[in-house]
């Protein structure tokens, strides 16, 4: 696999454009803030978040009550002042389910304009699923799929083939819409639901999704789940399970996980739930139904398990502008490394120097550890990472940058790859390698190749131990008994060759070879 330098760094001499999403939902508001320079890099640099409930209540004529209205007016006009107050270059909103369908819409979207909130558009099902689409495919490492988006006010399940939106069918299935009209009245004092309103949700459920459901049987495409509901589900799951990476993007939710939360969650009362580790206060009561229609969901179409998504329609929002047509990252893998090197810019030189370095090294060493070129990209990945823990200071430099990994999204990575770069990263300085606190995510064998990653990076860190890219090239030789590596330099790169032996005990206990060290003078 080609290997590519970090994405173009911070140029902390100028300004990066600054774009707000804003997206009214029928749970809740949200003002997002991105710092960019399309389309080399981006980042998240503030989030507001208000629970408008603009579906609660809605009249069966299609009316948002007015308490609904006056607390999405007063979002809005937060996002506004922000907006102004912060400068922003560009500022985008967009409302989903319960503005879409209010017969009254109108009482809050003429004031947008006095809000300065002048670009705004109403989603319909469809396009709301096609930004859906958009945002997985710019975010996994997947080209075909299943994408479901759960809110406040509706469903949308859709097909992705070859990262692009085939087609998609919204649902009236929002978690606040089935609460206030399955559960909203038929609790029991303490808040806890009966169990003929849960009946009546359940065949509710099997109803309106059956015939899609089917659709998804046929394949074994995964599912990609977004939206708050199950992103609190999953946090619940963590929680439980304690744990170890601090990752929902992409973190696999099963289905006997799911099924042991709904069936707890349904169980308890009001107090009880708001008590759930996880799980935010305000949606407490919404989480029930949202809990059950995932879990349906699961067991209609087959599946064992979800793969949570970190980003969803504001993300796909991003992306639309961000992003070129077709509004794709090539290569999602390789982007999101550059993209986190970007956000603790280090110097370049040394950075591709060990990278490339490090590389050298596993190919001369292939016939010793035969890892394909998988771990070369995991290794290419750390390599890229290595020092970003120098921006918070030298000492320690290869645990904070094992933090700054871990607590960082990596979209394209499964959970155990980004474990294994966390871990590479942390032992790229000394150490013995192990997989300390994140080895419930590792597989049979991972330990014999993250020693001898970690070899390799580690020995590509001490042959650029000046920080001068003065050794040239590296070249390996070996024998029955001894590995030989030969660097290629114009003059004889003594801190290099003392540093690098200083870790021979590792690599002769990794190997079972002796190390020796050559100078080939290339004047």
């Amino acid at each position: 696999m080609a290997s590519s330098p970090p994405a173009p760094s911070l140029d902390l001499d100028a300004r990066p454009s600054r774009f707000g999403i804003v997206d009214l939902g029928s749970n809740t508001a949200r003002l997002v803030v991105y710092e960019c320079r399309p389309p080399h890099w981006y980042r998240l640099v503030d989030s507001i978040r208000e629970p408008v409930r603009l579906a609660e209540g809605m009249q069966d004529d299609g009316s948002l009550q007015p308490e609904a209205l006056e607390r999405a007016r007063a979002a809005l006009w937060l996002f506004a002042d922000y907006a102004r107050a912060a400068e922003l270059d560009d500022v985008h909103t967009f409302a989903t389910s319960a503005v879409r369908e209010a017969t009254n819409r109108d009482l809050l979207l003429d004031q947008l304009p006095k809000m300065g909130l002048s670009s705004f558009e109403v989603l319909s099902g469809e396009q709301e699923a096609a930004l859906g689409v958009c945002a997985v495919a710019n975010a996994f490492d997947l080209e075909d799929a299943w994408v479901m988006d759960l809110g406040g006010g509706s469903a949308q399940i859709s097909l992705m083939r070859g990262g692009q939106f085939v087609r998609g069918t919204a649902f009236p299935l929002g978690a606040v819409r089935l609460f206030d009209r399955f559960l909203a009245e038929s609790q029991e004092a303490d808040g806890k639901a009966s169990r003929e309103s849960l009946e009546r949700l359940d065949a509710f459920l099997e109803s309106e999704l059956a015939q899609t459901l089917d659709a998804v049987a046929e394949d074994d495409l995964p599912i990609l789940a977004m939206g708050g509901t199950v992103r609190n589900l999953a946090r619940i799951a963590q929680k439980e399970e304690d744990y170890p990476l601090p990752q929902l993007h992409s973190y696999p939710l099963s289905y006997e996980s799911l099924d042991r939360i709904a069936r707890k969650l349904s169980g308890s009362n009001q107090a009880e739930r708001e008590r759930t580790g996880g799980l935010s206060l305000d949606r407490a009561d919404i989480i029930v139904p949202g809990a059950r229609v995932f879990r349906h969901v699961l067991e209609r179409s087959g599946r064992s398990e979800l793969l949570i998504s970190g980003v969803g329609v504001r993300e796909g929002a991003f992306f639309r502008r961000f992003l070129p047509e077709p509004h794709r990252i090539e290569d999602v893998r390789k982007f999101a490394v550059g993209n986190l090197f970007s956000h603790y810019p280090q110097p370049r030189l040394h950075t591709e120097h060990v990278r490339r370095l490090a590389e050298r090294l596993f190919e001369g060493l292939t016939p010793l550890h035969n890892l394909d070129d998988s771990w070369r990209e995991l290794l290419t990945a750390a390599a890229t990472l290595h020092d970003i823990g120098m921006t918070i200071g030298y000492y320690r430099h290869h645990r904070h940058g094992a933090f700054l990994v871990s607590s960082s999204a990596l979209h394209g990575f499964d959970h155990r790859e980004h474990a294994l770069i966390t871990l590479l990263v942390h032992y790229h300085r000394k150490g013995e390698p192990s997989g300390r606190h994140l080895s419930p995510l590792l597989r049979s064998g991972d330990l014999r190749a993250l020693g001898v990653l970690s070899v390799c990076l580690r020995m590509a860190e001490h042959l650029e131990r000046s920080r001068s890219a003065r050794i040239d090239e590296v070249g390996v030789s070996i024998q029955s008994d001894v590995v030989r590596l030969h660097l290629f330099a114009a003059h004889r790169p003594t801190v290099e060759m003392v540093e690098t032996l200083k870790d021979a005990p590792l690599f002769e206990s990794t190997f079972e070879r002796r190390l020796e060290i050559v100078y080939k003078d290339i004047r």
